[in-house]
């Protein structure tokens, strides 16, 4: 039997989700519980591995398990012995079929831009650039990032089949925060972190509008600048084809 987990967790305390040697990931401390309540060894299958510090709001994995379990009694028995900087939010039983992987239709992440102060406070969940970007620049540059391209520049992963993603690309500004909204079914490897990096390389003439069209073109990482820190950007929800 095949079951699904909803889960929140802050990344500044993980080295990202994915399971890793000898340190603390959200994927390594989930099986550790489940695989302690259970009394089995649990292995779990997630939707996204988010980078080291990169925090979710909604993100889900799924195990296999022989047997009926009572989720509720189980999210409660997860929740008073998992790393407090995760919680789990639902598990609920679903078909054998499911993929947590391939079923989704959407995934959305929120990358947040300080661009008053610097904010001592807020310097783990919102990048402190602490300079102003004009609305007429997010608008251009929005428009040459949004839409179907081969992203292949804007990831370091050089193992993937396709490098193809159709992305939508909003934005609000809210006392002195940027919030970037990034949707799309499928995100590559420090995609949205490299994309966030170019906007600020721009804003700071280290580069220029007119280079994005060669950065899509070169095919290549090396074309990039910064990389934007992790601790700026959220999964914020993913939908899947079965909801």
């Amino acid at each position: 039997m095949k079951y699904l987990i909803n889960l929140s967790y802050n990344g500044n305390h993980f080295y990202g989700y994915q399971i890793q040697k000898n340190k603390l990931t959200v994927e390594g401390e989930l099986e550790r519980c489940l695989s302690k309540i259970l009394n089995s060894n649990i292995n779990t299958i997630a939707s996204s591995r988010t980078d080291r510090y990169v925090h979710a709001l909604d993100q889900y994995c799924t195990f296999d398990y022989e047997k009926i379990i009572n989720t509720k009694k189980l999210m409660k028995s997860l929740n008073s012995i998992i790393d407090d900087n995760i919680y789990v939010k639902k598990i609920i039983k679903v078909d054998d079929k499911f993929n947590v992987r391939y079923d989704v239709k959407m995934k959305t992440y929120v990358y947040k831009i300080n661009m008053g102060d610097y904010n001592p406070i807020d310097k783990d969940y919102v990048y402190q650039y602490c300079k102003k970007i004009d609305k007429t620049f997010l608008d251009a540059f929005i428009e040459k990032i949004s839409g179907e391209h081969n992203f292949k520049s804007f990831t370091s992963d050089n193992d993937n089949n396709n490098y193809i993603r159709d992305v939508k690309i909003s934005y609000k500004i809210s006392k002195k925060i940027l919030y970037l909204k990034f949707e799309s079914n499928g995100f590559l490897r420090y995609m949205i972190r490299n994309i966030v990096g170019l906007l600020i390389d721009i804003n700071n003439e280290k580069k220029e509008l007119k280079n994005i069209d060669d950065i899509f073109r070169n095919q290549n990482r090396t074309s990039l600048g910064m990389c934007a820190l992790g601790n700026g950007l959220y999964l914020e929800k993913i939908e899947f084809n079965h909801d």
